[in-house]
């Protein structure tokens, strides 16, 4: 199995929430943007919420970049590299946790984290030692399958709409 590198943080000084996936799937790796397989709610969920001109996932990615950082949302994961094969979280070996004390010097108006899925939210006794509330949210990856989206768009709202 090869070591896997993770993506680069998109957050600045003004993100006020922190969305932690777990560790990019192939379609994103590939891609070079987070949630890039074309079957992750987590545009169209932002989409929906900010109510967009365009759906966001249509967006060039730039674009979409800049619309996270505009609602002072950032997004990073929790792995910055790791071995896995395909995409599944529960193929993750021997995972590198990201440096988490950066971001509370690199986002001082950060008011929470929220992890993207069950394997982001195992490490919240990492992201709980920033001070800020910690919320688990339902996966926006096509394995989650048991949540429709009406359910997930329900679930990320009361979050987003608080801290974006």
């Amino acid at each position: 199995m090869s070591r896997l590198l993770g993506l680069a943080p998109a957050l600045d000084a003004d993100t006020r929430l922190l969305v932690l996936g777990s560790f990019p799937g192939v379609a994103s790796l590939r891609a070079r943007q987070y949630y890039g397989h074309p079957q992750n709610h987590f545009w169209k969920i932002l989409g929906a919420l900010w109510l967009l001109p365009l759906p966001l996932p249509t967006m060039a990615y730039p674009e979409r970049v800049a619309a996270l950082l505009d609602h002072g949302l950032g997004v990073w994961d929790v792995y910055g590299a790791c071995e896995r094969e395909g995409s599944l979280d529960t193929n993750i070996r021997n995972g590198e946790v990201n440096d988490f004390a950066w971001v509370q010097r690199s986002c001082p108006r950060l008011e929470a984290i929220a992890h993207n899925g069950g394997e982001s939210f195992r490490h919240a006794r990492h992201t709980e030692k920033l001070g800020v509330p910690v919320y688990k949210l339902p996966s926006t990856s096509p394995a989650n399958a048991s949540w429709s989206f009406d359910r997930k768009l329900a679930a990320w709202s009361e979050v987003l709409l608080r801290h974006t």
